[in-house]
């Protein structure tokens, strides 16, 4: 069974997902930081996070299709 911190990381990613396809970087992020307030451990969570925060400072082009490409290794 899934616990109830659990389940609650889950919709806050899938909100923050949700906002980040729409570019809608600083809610989203928002959304990512609730999600790692209750589980700091979340992976994916942790990533959607950082790719906001790169993405509020360098906006994509209008045509985003939603693919983060890594500029650097």
């Amino acid at each position: 069974m899934i616990s109830e911190d659990r389940k609650q990381v889950l919709e806050l990613f899938a909100q923050g997902r949700k906002s980040y396809k729409l570019m809608e970087f600083r809610e989203a992020l928002d959304f990512f930081a609730k999600a790692l307030k209750i589980d700091p451990a979340d992976g994916p969570s942790k990533v959607y996070f950082a790719r906001c925060k790169h993405y509020i400072e360098n906006p994509p082009p209008e045509d985003w299709d939603g693919v983060f490409v890594m500029q650097t290794k």
